[in-house]
């Protein structure tokens, strides 16, 4: 099994700096950084666009710009639970086949994605995907 460790420091000025073992950093914390909460649905758009970017390029597929887009809805009062995650996927490029970013985002959610695999008993995730010719 793999182990990954991470970190956080807070300093007096009221930053939280998150931080991996290579030293790569996250600003937490508004106004000055993301707010904790946002940090679950963009570690599951972050990890779910790289399998996808991935198995795209591994098709052939002429690829030039990936967005993606993750609207999350969480309940009004604490602990603020989070209850759906909907991700809209934008593929840009040259004769991108429609099929293709549907299973590729398919196989990262059913098999590779490991934030989506651990996410998706706890709460709803949907999302929609389109092709947009260069």
């Amino acid at each position: 099994m793999a182990t990954k460790n991470v970190f956080l420091n807070w300093d007096p000025e009221e930053n939280f700096i998150l931080k991996d073992n290579d030293d790569h950093r996250v600003v937490m914390k508004k106004p000055k950084g993301v707010s904790a909460s946002d940090l679950l649905p963009m570690a599951l758009i972050g990890c779910a666009s790289h399998d996808v970017v991935e198995i795209l390029t591994k098709q052939r597929q002429d690829l030039q710009q990936f967005k993606v887009s993750a609207e999350a809805v969480q309940d009004d009062d604490p602990p603020w639970r989070f209850r759906r995650i909907h991700i809209h996927y934008q593929a840009i490029g040259k004769g991108i086949d429609p099929e293709k970013l549907r299973k590729a985002i398919l196989l990262s959610e059913e098999k590779y994605c490991s934030v989506y695999a651990t996410l998706k008993d706890a709460i709803e995730i949907t999302h929609d995907s389109e092709v947009v010719e260069a």
